[in-house]
């Protein structure tokens, strides 16, 4: 039968667990991270997620702690003293590892509503109440979106955008009434 020391089935499991879920949270970050966004959950620490953090320290834990037990015949507090160390190495590797992943990812893309305010030209032209498009100018592009406008806006004609309406733009010809009746000022 198997006797297994108490501390070593701890660092055993800290090591499996910890490092078990750390490979999971490399691999899927992006999902979680994502889930994480929606619900507008943030636990970061210099831009990193505190996850992969915890769980490079806990694997680490039960690495240095394995280590000190089989190899340096230390047990108890020293132990544990051991395996913080290698804890807090595993914490900093992983620290530094997702801080180049963060960096090596590019900025959020801009959505509907930062074009809010913003000139363009009309595309295709727009009958009212219909769908056209329009070019706008975002993030140094170009960009041709679906727009729909209130009166009809032939094509060629400058416009501003005055909101957004699902997966298009609302817009307005420069200096027509607004649905406020206020002016767009060119």
């Amino acid at each position: 039968m198997f006797t297994i020391p108490v501390e070593d089935f701890v660092f055993v499991l800290c090591a499996l667990v910890g490092g078990g879920l750390l490979l999971v949270t490399v691999l899927v970050d992006d999902v979680l991270g994502g889930v994480l966004d929606a619900l507008h959950v943030s636990a970061d620490i210099g831009g990193v997620s505190l996850m992969p953090l915890a769980l490079g320290f806990i694997s680490m834990f039960g690495v240095g702690g394995l280590f000190a037990t089989q190899l340096l015949d230390a047990h108890g507090g020293q132990a544990a003293l051991v395996g913080t160390a290698f804890g807090a190495v595993g914490f900093a590797i992983v620290y530094g590892m997702f801080g180049v992943f963060q960096r090596a990812e590019g900025k959020a893309p801009f959505s509907l509503q930062d074009l809010v305010g913003r000139t363009g030209s009309v595309a295709v032209g727009i009958s009212a109440g219909r769908l056209g498009s329009v070019y706008v100018r975002a993030e140094g592009q170009n960009h041709e979106l679906t727009a729909t406008a209130l009166v009809d806006v032939p094509a060629g004609t400058t416009i501003t955008v005055t909101g957004v309406a699902g997966n298009g733009l609302i817009v307005a010809p420069i200096g027509a009434p607004t649905p406020e009746g206020g002016q767009q000022g060119a």
